[in-house]
């Protein structure tokens, strides 16, 4: 059961209108690393948690916190498009660099969401389920968790470099400090998982590591132009890994197979005796 309290969890008040900083905004909302993005992967990881207790709790304690980010940030998105796009796009079309994007603003705002904000990224493209990350591992998941929160740290971040509003910063604020703490229990978590013998690191899933060919579960290979790569810490010291600097391809040509006639695919005569031979056959028609 969700309930939902008629106050915001930080407060999402612009100093003035601004539709074309509505739109940057629409990242934090509906992006690959959106809050969107984190309320549903965080729910998912939850539902399909299958231990009660203190993981399944903070995985649902932090999910139902984005859905309150998704909501503050929709707000704010509303309240920077007032007035747009009749008055304030107006004032931001006089640049005429603004003015060949419309000031900026994403359309759609207006016509399709009435002034208000959209599940989409900044670029107007649609938030999708795909971008979740709910494997039911939770090693896996809180890796995946760690760096979505980074990530979206990493955009907000950017985000408050983009305005001067003081009521925005304010609220990006908040926002950056949930996710340096979102990143930090994600961490600690992973830690824990070992700790209380559910997960061991550094691989996720620790199985299957005998099956595993064992030629190959410690080597790098160099497969660029950059010459560097051995000279990092990893292939250094008591667990080094291995750098090929000259790997050779372990496998034959990676060609397929002729296709099935009914698909109409190209396939070259060469080496194809029948082929050949209808091929020649043609040809001396035509000459003759």
């Amino acid at each position: 059961m969700f309930r939902h309290t008629k106050l915001l969890q930080f407060e999402a008040k612009p100093e003035k209108p601004d539709p074309v900083y509505a739109r940057k905004l629409q990242e934090l909302i509906g992006g690959a690393y959106g809050e969107m993005t984190v309320t549903m992967q965080y729910l998912f990881q939850g539902w399909n948690c299958r231990m009660e207790g203190k993981y399944k709790d903070l995985i649902m304690d932090t999910a139902t916190e984005e859905i309150g980010h998704v909501e503050m940030l929709a707000t704010m998105v509303a309240r920077l498009l007032e007035g747009a796009p009749a008055t304030v796009t107006a004032e931001a079309v006089k640049d005429p660099v603004m003015a060949a994007v419309i000031g900026g603003m994403d359309p759609q705002q207006a016509i399709v969401a009435g002034g208000g904000a959209m599940l989409g990224n900044s670029q107007g493209v649609p938030w999708i389920g795909s971008y979740i990350v709910a494997s039911g591992n939770l090693l896996a998941d809180f890796r995946a968790n760690a760096a979505a929160e980074a990530q979206g740290r990493l955009q907000t971040a950017r985000l408050y470099n983009m305005t001067d509003d003081p009521g925005v910063k304010e609220m990006l604020r908040f926002n950056l400090a949930r996710d340096t703490v979102h990143q930090k229990q994600w961490l600690a978590a992973i830690e824990e998982l070992e700790a209380d013998g559910l997960e061991e690191t550094p691989i996720a899933p620790n199985a299957l590591l005998e099956e595993e060919d064992q030629v190959h579960n410690n080597t790098i290979w160099h497969l660029s132009d950059g010459p560097d790569g051995a000279s990092g810490g990893w292939s250094k010291g008591k667990n080094s890994i291995e750098y090929l600097m000259d790997p050779e391809p372990l496998g034959g040509p990676g060609t397929a197979p002729k296709p099935d006639p009914a698909l109409y695919g190209t396939y070259a005569v060469v080496g194809n005796e029948a082929g050949a031979t209808k091929a020649k056959t043609k040809q001396a028609r035509k000459k003759s």
